[in-house]
């Protein structure tokens, strides 16, 4: 049974963050007193000015002329303001709830403690219904992070990551090289989705698993529900229905992009010009490649700086037609040209961490840890479940225990049809095997497995308490694709 935000998990969180309510109801300021491991201490006395404040509340998205949407958003927009933080330096944080439900606010990418992580799975903090919340956090990593609700949704298609709550963080390093003349940050997301019998995965992918497909056993019951979605957006607009990224010719613009999705794996191009990926979840990454098309699975980031040398009017956007023409891209315009924004289909390329990886070989791991991923076709509800290592979630027990400095290596089996970006909170990994295909320094938060696909990362455990794996799909994570770790 799936398990919502009323679950014990939630109730504990709520004890350690305080009701946030007087008995008559008036909301009032709930600081953390959890122990920082990355900075000072987690207490912000609560008449100390807060140096970032995020607001979650109703917000209506003009996503096109004929479609406003109706959603919860960060300070007004969906996407929110960009958040820039200073690498090392602590912030206070307050985070306010106009909402009639508790939620949790993930620092998506960061190494902060859990309970400023906001997974309840962690026993972080909540944010309580019309309450606020305060914390101090140390900001770490730098690069593009982001931040966003991290409550299951189950069956209810207007919570989590369903809703417009997301931002990009970005942490300033403390030394940029400034390979570029200007930044464009995109996050991009889809609206309006609804339950289809339908598998929503890119036919080109199914093509590519298929040989993989055929050696494994047959499922004779019927596939569960999938989401679908009617609107696409970058930064909150679809195609031709915002400001243009305009440009000059001879600059080299940084794009920093954000999948900031519930479910959707997505790819991008822009015609005429290629992408040099020079980072990929805000890390660096040690061999920077040109390529022709980005892929981004649910919750990736990548940075690639593109040279203007093409002049036109172009359409940034998914080689998938019917998303495209249904929202998802936009337009750049360079300076001097006029004209209906075109579009040319890219050439034909498979994604490949490994071309951005180093040379070394990757030190070898401590212990290793195998994890097996299926599916267990529309279960209750109509919902595919969804287990690791033959359990999900709910079933799991307590948390995997792992030794505090020591190296692991995960290796993930994908035993399922489904593309799955996996995600480990509060932590960085390094992917050591992508296919049987070894390689070393890329440095990431989420990586994306394919159907039937087999990938390895490592990671230490240097960041003491809980920590949660899962798929960063909403409806996978929802429905048991999770699995809890302590670092003790």
């Amino acid at each position: 049974m799936i398990r919502l935000l009323d679950r014990r998990d939630l109730l504990r969180s709520g004890a350690i963050a305080g009701s946030g309510l007087l008995l008559d109801g008036r909301p009032v300021r709930t600081a953390a007193v959890a122990a920082s491991t990355t900075g000072p201490s987690a207490e912000a006395p609560p008449e100390s000015p807060a140096d970032v404040t995020l607001r979650i509340g109703p917000v209506l998205v003009d996503v096109d002329e004929d479609h406003t949407i109706s959603t919860i958003g960060y300070n007004g927009a969906a996407p929110g303001p960009l958040i820039r933080f200073k690498e090392g330096k602590t912030v206070t944080v307050e985070l306010i709830n106009e909402t009639d439900t508790p939620e949790f606010v993930h620092w998506h990418g960061q190494l902060i403690p859990p309970a400023m992580d906001g997974a309840p799975e962690e026993n972080s903090l909540v944010v309580p219904a019309h309450g606020e919340l305060r914390y101090r956090l140390t900001p770490a990593p730098a690069g593009l992070r982001f931040v966003h609700s991290h409550v299951l949704a189950g069956p209810d298609l207007h919570r989590g990551s369903y809703t417009g709550q997301h931002a990009p963080v970005y942490i300033e390093p403390a030394r940029d090289p400034g390979r570029y003349d200007r930044e464009v940050f995109m996050t991009t997301h889809e609206w309006e989705p609804f339950f289809t019998s339908e598998e929503m995965e890119d036919a080109e992918e199914r093509e590519e698993q298929k040989e993989e497909e055929d050696k494994e056993e047959a499922e004779s019951r019927q596939n569960g529900w999938e989401v679908g979605y009617r609107l696409f957006s970058i930064n909150g607009r679809a195609l031709g229905h915002g400001e243009p990224v305009r440009v000059r010719e001879g600059e080299r613009v940084l794009f920093q992009i954000l999948n900031a999705s519930a479910t959707e794996n997505i790819k991008l191009a822009l015609p005429g010009h290629r992408f040099l990926v020079v980072a990929l979840d805000g890390n660096p990454v040690p061999a920077p490649k040109l390529v022709n098309v980005l892929q981004l699975g649910t919750a990736e980031r990548i940075g690639a700086i593109v040279e203007m040398d093409h002049p036109g009017v172009w359409v940034f956007g998914t080689p998938k037609d019917d998303d495209r023409k249904n929202g998802m891209g936009i337009v750049v315009e360079y300076a001097g040209s006029r004209g209906a924004p075109q579009w040319v289909a890219p050439p034909k390329s498979k994604w490949d961490y490994t071309i951005f990886g180093g040379s070394r070989p990757a030190r070898e791991p401590g212990r290793v840890i195998p994890m097996v991923f299926r599916k267990i076709n529309g279960g209750r509800g109509g919902f595919n479940r969804w287990t690791i290592n033959g359990n999900a979630y709910e079933d799991q027990g307590e948390p995997a225990k792992l030794q505090r400095g020591e190296r692991y290596r995960l290796t993930f089996d994908n035993r399922t049809d489904d593309a799955h970006p996996l995600h480990l909170h509060r932590n960085i990994f390094e992917l050591t095997s992508v296919g049987g295909k070894p390689t070393a320094g890329i440095m990431k938060d989420v990586v994306l497995i394919k159907g039937f696909g087999r990938l390895e990362v490592d990671f230490t455990a240097d960041q003491p308490g809980r920590a949660l794996f899962h798929c960063h799909q909403q409806l996978h994570m929802d429905y048991g694709f999770m699995q809890l770790f302590d670092v003790v």
